[in-house]
């Protein structure tokens, strides 16, 4: 069995192909060869929180372990702990020990670029980031697939943002900050949305045509995108499971359930105001497994 840093876990996850694993992944989940049960949640000593994440299809299983520290940062530890173990259905022997935490922001900002590929047809002229932390960067890494023309990047604290966007113009992207998110938003067909801030903060002035992907929000108080934005928009989701119990952008506006398709549905691109929520599932880091695994093993 072999344990991998994070970088080496980076390394074999490249958003274009892992997007591509998760989209096997949906089609498996879809046919019954891939399952996830629900993730297990269970409190720790001094206000941690414990979640165990499980899938498998045919081949391969994964199992996440995470736990959220609130204390760590005063003890110069990352607030949140994770690793993903793969191993063999068959047999039960362990493969890999990959770097959850890494695989958790990759194969996130993959999942979004796969909606962007089926609900836009991959095109975005010019796109507006909101946040600046570890998943605002992977999901720039993944835009920069994309290529796209202008790509503005907003977050609160201004030094975070001036730094994610020299990053970005560092992988040769066109980046600039901007002082608040609504002097672009006419302006741009794609807003990603990443922060874990409770209250929205995605503009409503947007363009009609706004492909908006909001990855952020993970609790049903939480909410990035504001309601009369997601109201009159066609509402798409990764998993209906997890969006109905912890999509708060949706269950705080209200939505009605039987309109809202997942990722999986889509088979050509979608006219109008789109919002993309995703919650998370096991199942993309099941496809990060395959992609990770199938490299290691040659």
């Amino acid at each position: 069995m072999k344990l991998l840093s994070p970088s080496e876990t980076a390394s074999l996850l490249p958003y274009d192909r892992l997007a591509a694993s998760i989209a096997e992944v949906l089609e498996d989940a879809r046919a019954g060869r891939a399952v996830a049960p629900a993730r297990e949640v269970h409190p720790l000593p001094d206000g941690g929180t414990l979640l165990l994440m499980p899938a498998w299809n045919e081949h391969l299983g994964v199992l996440k372990r995470v736990s959220v520290h609130p204390g760590n940062p005063a003890r110069g530890l990352a607030q949140v702990q994770a690793e993903l173990l793969v191993f063999d259905v068959r047999t039960g022997e362990a493969r890999l020990v990959l770097d959850g935490a890494t695989v958790t922001a990759r194969r996130t900002a993959a999942l979004s670029l796969l909606a962007v590929e089926r609900l836009r047809a991959g095109k975005v002229r010019q796109a507006l980031l909101i946040g600046a932390g570890v998943q605002a960067r992977a999901h720039l890494e993944a835009l920069a697939v994309l290529r796209p023309e202008r790509l503005y990047v907003y977050n609160r604290t201004f030094s975070r943002a001036s730094e994610l966007a020299a990053y970005g113009r560092g992988l040769g992207l066109a980046v600039q900050t901007v002082p608040f998110p609504d002097k672009v938003a006419a302006s741009v067909d794609l807003v990603v949305s990443a922060t874990s801030s409770p209250t929205p903060l995605v503009p409503e002035g947007l363009a009609d045509d706004a492909l908006i992907v909001a990855v952020g929000a993970f609790t049903p108080e939480m909410a990035e995108v504001p309601a009369t934005l997601v109201r009159r928009a066609r509402v798409y989701v990764d998993t209906l499971e997890g969006a109905r119990s912890e999509a708060g952008d949706l269950l705080q506006a209200g939505v009605d359930w039987r309109e809202v398709r997942t990722l999986a549905q889509v088979h050509a691109p979608v006219k109008g105001p789109v919002v993309f929520k995703s919650v998370g599932s096991a199942l993309w880091d099941l496809a990060a497994a395959r992609l990770a695994y199938g490299a290691n093993s040659t």
